[in-house]
C-alpha cells in the first residue's frame, strides 16, 4: 500500500501527526507521503490519516 497527497492539501498537518512514518510537511507547507510501500506496522495509522483528512487530499496509489 502506498499513498499520494494531491493538490487539495491545505497543510493542516493532521496526517503527519497521525502517521509521521508515512507523512511529512514539505518546504511548501503541504504534506507529502513517502515513496515506498507503507510498512505493515504503519498501515493502520496511514489509513486513518487518509480517512480523516479534512479535505480528502490523501489518496491510495493504485499499482500499475
Amino acid at each position: 500500500m502506498r499513498y499520494f497527497v494531491n493538490e487539495n492539501c491545505i497543510g493542516c498537518g493532521m496526517c503527519e501527526q497521525t502517521c509521521p512514518a508515512v507523512f511529512s510537511m514539505n518546504e511548501n507547507g503541504v504534506a507529502q507521503a513517502i515513496e515506498d510501500e507503507v510498512a505493515p506496522e504503519y498501515r493502520e495509522a496511514a489509513k486513518k490519516a487518509c480517512e480523516e483528512c479534512p479535505v480528502g487530499a490523501i489518496e491510495e496509489k493504485i499499482k500499475s
